[in-house]
């Protein structure tokens, strides 16, 4: 058996690229420049990373399935050239209100919901006991607190809009506020959180 590694899971829009609303063009996909460093950083030192998406404009029939993965091949290559790699890509389709019936559902993989991160768990070698969730959103932070992870807001995308505006009405608080995805990915390995 292959041996389990430690993780951290990525929210996509807003923490490792700007936040563009529904993004249905691959030219709207633009990467923060430090993403590839932070996730470089986090493969050097030996842990899974994770994007975990909800991507409901599918549902909404903003874009269709083959334009968002034309998005994420562009944002795995664009890694790659830069020496940083992802270990898998996990998306929700859903929303209740969906204009495409295929997608038109209550799911239990959209987050703050924890199935993708319960997909992931099935299918990659996790150490359960390492597991961190980066995101710009209290339902990153609460599908995050619901699967057993450290979690990290930051700033970038709603975060800081989420932080000053929604943080007396959450359930649950994130483990430590960075200002961006790398500022986030130096406290894991500083082991600050």
């Amino acid at each position: 058996m292959n041996e389990l590694k430690p993780v951290v899971f990525l929210d996509r829009d807003g923490t490792i690229n700007y936040d563009a609303g529904y993004i249905n063009d691959i030219d709207n996909f633009i990467m923060y420049p430090y993403a590839a460093q932070a996730v470089r950083m986090l493969n050097i030192n030996g842990f899974l990373v994770v994007v975990i998406t909800n991507q409901s404009g599918l549902a909404r029939g903003f874009f269709t399935e083959d334009t968002l993965s034309e998005i994420h091949n562009k944002m795995v290559q664009d890694l790659k050239k830069q020496g940083a790699e992802i270990d898998g890509i996990y998306f929700c389709p859903h929303d209740p209100n969906a204009k495409v019936e295929k997608y038109k559902s209550v799911c239990s993989c959209r987050k703050p919901e924890t199935g993708l991160i319960d997909m992931a768990l099935k299918e990659l070698n996790i150490d359960k006991s390492r597991m961190y969730f980066i995101g710009d959103k209290h339902s990153d932070i609460m599908a995050g607190y619901k699967s057993g992870c450290k979690t990290i807001m930051v700033k970038t995308g709603y975060g800081k809009g989420d932080l000053i505006n929604k943080s007396h009405k959450w359930e649950v608080k994130p483990d430590k506020i960075a200002d961006t995805l790398l500022d986030g990915v130096k406290l894991i390995l500083k082991k600050q959180i």
